[in-house]
């Protein structure tokens, strides 16, 4: 940039201007050019943040948004379809973070962001979505709030607030690999854990009449294929994530040499299913009825 100021500094000293506008002159282009240089980048604050006073995010019933939940989205001429149910949602990949750039602007649910709350961002699940979030290399535990859309760089699957991440402990990597799960806001009853971010602690899951039922019920699970390896299963389960809104999981098998199967569901009524098997029929996948239960 040095060689490009002189030579525009040069250029106008050859021309017959008086001194009091070149020197004008040479002073608006090094502004200019230093400006440029100069573009906010997202991070930390610049304070520190005792983030054990910080609690988990409490799970609790709740509408979905008014906005941030259409059918379909486009971003970077890439289309993403919200699911419609959290219902059994696992996940297993790459977490971010997002800080001081993004705080206090507004979230795709229509909420402020804020980097000091327990938030995530996550491409597909309903908003709002409360997931507990496990970092697999310390094993520490979290729970957030889902209220917003991203992150939208293909090998990432989920962007925490700050001071989630920081509980996490991947503020200094910058990324963490992460096991998401979907909670039930319904049938979880949490206790206040003493060591907040690192483990948490559960009641037994509170079962009414009306779950009863419910768990009676026959739901329906297609198996869109099965992987010797876990990365490529990860990928079709994530790739699926994005085509429907029934949720995708990848079985994890207890015995070493068997399959990793990417299953959907569940499915609540055969119409859905023959819909689903049809729609990835299109794009090359052939679906089979894995159970019922």
């Amino acid at each position: 940039m040095l060689t490009t100021i002189r030579d525009i500094l040069r250029y106008f000293n050859h021309r017959r201007l008086g001194a009091l506008t070149k020197t004008l002159i040479a002073g608006l282009i090094i502004a200019v050019l230093a400006s440029c240089t100069h573009t906010r980048r997202d991070g930390p604050p610049q304070y520190d943040v005792d983030v054990s006073r910080i609690p988990n995010a409490k799970p609790k019933p709740e509408k979905l948004a008014k906005y941030g939940n259409m059918p379909v989205y486009k971003i970077a001429g890439k289309r993403y379809y919200p699911m419609k149910s959290s219902r059994n949602f696992e996940e297993v990949g790459v977490a971010s973070w997002y800080g001081t750039l993004f705080h206090d602007r507004r979230t795709s649910s229509g909420e402020k962001y804020d980097m000091l709350g327990m938030t995530a961002a996550h491409r597909t699940l309903p908003l709002p979505t409360y997931v507990e979030v496990t970092n697999l290399k310390n094993h520490k535990q979290i729970i957030v709030k889902v209220n917003d859309r991203g992150p939208f760089a293909s090998n990432r699957i989920i962007d925490l607030s700050y001071v989630a991440a920081k509980k996490l402990g991947m503020i200094g990597h910058g990324t963490a690999l992460v096991r998401i799960r979907a909670i039930n806001p319904y049938m979880l009853a949490e206790k206040p854990s003493r060591n907040i971010g690192h483990r948490i602690s559960r009641a037994a899951p509170v079962v009414t009449s009306a779950a009863k039922n419910q768990a009676s019920r026959a739901y329906i699970y297609l198996q869109a294929g099965a992987f010797k390896n876990k990365t490529n299963a990860n990928k079709l389960r994530n790739r699926l994530a994005t085509l429907i809104s029934f949720p995708v999981r990848v079985s994890h098998p207890v015995i070493a040499g068997k399959l990793y199967r990417v299953q959907i569901g569940p499915i609540h009524d055969s119409a859905s299913a023959a819909k689903i098997t049809q729609r990835l029929k299109a794009i090359g996948i052939k679906a089979n009825k894995a159970r019922e239960g």
